[in-house]
């Protein structure tokens, strides 16, 4: 069974989607605790970053990076996870931990749009009927701006817009500049951690410091980020490999429906019916480029 998910397209996208969704309410949690967007990412990064290498270093497979590896671990770091990560930090005080997932939603169409212009594999025309249905959902959404009666200012709004274009270009990127020979579980490592030190710069030019401080108000919270982080970018890198740039662009959906219940569910956020009814057109997309994937 083990074997059947580490090889299926369609098990890693909802178990990284999955553990994706978590930041979302667990970065809502952290906010209201004073922890500083920046730290939060930090964790995020580190944690995962951490986590992995020490199972590197465990099975004898750690190795010295070459200079292929270390710019694809730079680039890598900067535009899918430091910028990204931290804006979505700092917007969902803002939008809510529902809305700022459904900002994710908006990156398969992007990450589509960009592999057709630099002439990569297109998927088939259920693949794209179902991004095209999934981005309506996304649009239907994000026209209302937030929690019902809580609009958000519009600046928040266009911040939660640059999250899926990061994203869709790293998506990309990865594919295109995956260095030879290099597993998973080690791009993914060396990734985070350059993330880790680019976020520690980043806090030290905006705060004059690393504010660890109110982490220690939510330890369990801080491990189980750190935990879930370490789990999803292990699958995460083995989704793109498996499934490609597009496919692995939808993990966004998923997380965006996590993220939208357990706003509601447990963190007493509200949405309008038109929000709802979006997600569920979203969900849509996501069937019809899961059976796309299948049938190829």
């Amino acid at each position: 069974m083990g074997s059947s998910i580490w090889n299926s397209a369609v098990w890693l996208l909802f178990i990284t989607g999955t553990l994706l969704g978590l930041s979302l309410p667990f970065g809502k949690l952290s906010a209201a605790a004073g922890v500083a967007p920046v730290i939060w990412a930090f964790v995020i990064s580190f944690g995962a970053g951490a986590v992995l290498l020490a199972a590197l270093l465990m099975r004898g497979e750690a190795r010295r990076p070459d200079l292929a590896r270390l710019r694809y671990f730079t680039v890598t770091a900067a535009i899918s996870y430091a910028f990204p990560n931290l804006l979505i930090m700092s917007a969902i005080p803002h939008l809510g931990a529902g809305f700022t997932g459904i900002m994710f939603t908006l990156s398969p169409i992007i990450t589509l749009t960009l592999s057709v212009l630099l002439g990569m594999k297109r998927p088939s025309a259920l693949g794209i009927a179902g991004i095209v249905v999934g981005f309506a959902g996304a649009l239907i959404v994000s026209l209302t701006r937030g929690e019902a009666g809580r609009p958000a200012e519009a600046i928040w709004v266009i911040i939660g817009l640059a999250i899926p274009f990061s994203l869709a270009c790293g998506n990309i990127y990865r594919t295109l500049d995956w260095p030879k020979n290099a597993g998973p579980i080690e791009l993914a490592a060396g990734s985070h951690l350059a993330s880790a030190a680019m976020l520690v710069i980043i806090s030290l030019a905006l705060n004059g410091g690393v504010p660890f401080g109110p982490l220690a108000t939510v330890p369990l919270m801080t491990l189980a980020q750190a935990a879930a982080s370490a789990t999803m970018f292990a699958f995460f890198f083995r989704l793109q490999a498996v499934g490609g740039p597009v496919y692995l662009s939808q993990i966004g959906y998923v997380a965006a429906a996590l993220g939208l219940v357990a706003g509601t569910a447990f963190l007493g956020e509200r949405y309008q019916l038109a929000t709802w009814a979006g997600a569920a057109i979203i969900m849509a997309g996501v069937a019809m480029t899961t059976k796309a994937q299948a049938r190829q």
